[in-house]
């Protein structure tokens, strides 16, 4: 089964310098031999043909299983140059068939109703809380960062993020703010002491209910922020300003009409709204196997061609546009170096598998964004086009107001966390 993989090889990599070993110990070069060589062994023909099948699932658990083992490079380093090459040159039917029978049943796979919503949030952030403590910023962002250099921390990149979000909502002292798919509670958190606006947050991950209500006591901010554990399509009321940041890679195809419905009839008449979401640049496609199976299930990274016609038929107006690049990729790329360098903590909390399975999520994400596979977006929306000024120099101008108040704070940090508890 080796030979298979080896002719598959052959077909995808045209550039880099790859050495494939097989079980037996045979190695095969494949590539131009431009660059580092990058070498990985297969140790099983049983796992060779798994991968040639179906490389979107089993080359993850391959490499989770010790399956596949790398001997020069590290995964992120063979994972950069496989993209790199089906960027350049396409996917070969191995990956584009099961690709193409997954589509086909995306409807159902993406079929995220209240209780099974709630399940897939589980999965992923309902995790032992220290596990997101060694490799995110210490307000536990977990969305793109915003680098308005490329010298700047996590850190300072991450508040950048709030930053920019708050100056394109333009968000003034006192109005309600409704923050769907609020995480840990850090945007709402910021625009309730920054901003002064009285903010309503809502998660369906326990923990991160849990942890943010403490953040707001622990702040002092119990009477400008209220955090509920509740799906956004049981929300009343009407807000001033909407945001999302995150959230909607949950949402699912077949409940976009459903979420933007429901921006409109809680966004007010003057309001204004901002969805941050991962981007599919290439077009609508499908979930990747393994991350529907082992990191985010029911979850899909929508195309801005799926996003656009379901808003206007909603009734919003579409304000602005900004593309984020290559952020994703610094931000994932800093999450990556911090957990790789935090393993045997992160070994103790779960397992070693785990830990491989977990570098494979990282190392892999940022592989998508660093070749233009994925992106982010950013939407702004209006029931009335009066509602934001002619230009968009107000967001530089409101960065720069917002810069000069969240600059003399103190940083936003996580609850400290007693020895062997769970949450974000």
């Amino acid at each position: 089964m080796f030979a298979i993989l080896e002719r598959a090889l052959r077909k995808v990599v045209r550039t880099g310098n790859l050495v494939a070993v097989s079980p037996s110990g045979r190695s095969v070069r494949v590539g131009d031999g431009t660059g580092d060589e990058i070498r990985f062994r297969v140790t099983s023909h049983a796992w060779a043909a798994r991968i040639v099948l179906h490389p979107d699932l089993y080359l993850g658990e391959a490499w989770m299983e010790g399956g596949l083992v790398m001997e020069k490079g590290s995964i992120y380093d063979l994972l950069l140059l496989l993209m790199r090459n089906l960027r350049a040159g396409g996917a070969p039917a191995g990956v584009r068939l099961p690709a193409l029978l997954r589509r086909i049943g995306r409807r159902l796979q993406q079929l995220n109703r209240r209780e099974r919503a709630r399940r897939n949030v589980a999965h992923h952030y309902d995790l032992d809380g220290r596990l997101y403590d060694l490799f995110l910023d210490r307000d536990l962002q977990y969305s793109c960062a915003y680098f308005e250099r490329p010298d700047v921390s996590l850190r300072d990149a991450q508040l950048a993020k709030k930053r920019h979000l708050a100056a394109k909502l333009l968000v003034k002292p006192g109005m309600s703010v409704l923050d769907i798919g609020c995480g840990w509670g850090g945007l709402a958190l910021y625009l309730a002491e920054v901003c002064d606006a009285r903010v309503v947050g809502v998660t369906l991950s326990e923990e991160q209910y849990e942890v943010a209500c403490n953040r707001a006591r622990q702040r002092g901010l119990e009477d400008r922020v209220q955090f509920f554990l509740k799906d956004y399509r049981d929300l009343e009321g009407k807000f001033d300003r909407i945001v999302s940041v995150g959230m909607f890679e949950h949402v699912g195809v077949g409940h976009y009409p459903e979420f933007f419905a429901r921006v409109r009839e809680l966004l007010a008449e003057d309001g204004i709204a901002l969805l941050h979401s991962i981007n599919r640049s290439d077009g609508p496609g499908v979930t990747s196997a393994w991350i529907d199976r082992y990191i985010f299930p029911g979850g899909y990274i929508p195309a801005m061609s799926e996003v656009l016609p379901v808003i206007e038929r909603a009734g919003l107006i579409v304000s602005d546009i900004e593309i984020l690049r290559l952020h994703y990729a610094e931000t994932l790329r800093e999450w990556r170096r911090r957990f790789v360098s935090q393993w045997d903590k992160a070994k103790s909390l779960y397992d070693e598998r785990f830990c491989r399975m977990w570098e494979f999520y990282l190392a892999g994400s940022e592989v998508m964004f660093r070749t233009g596979f994925m992106n982010n977006f950013q939407i702004q929306m209006v029931r009335d086009q009066m509602a934001v000024p002619l230009t968009r120099d107000y967001i530089g101008e409101e960065e720069e107001r917002l810069r000069r108040i969240d600059s003399a704070r103190s940083h936003l940090t996580s609850v400290p966390r007693r020895s062997g508890t769970r949450g974000g």
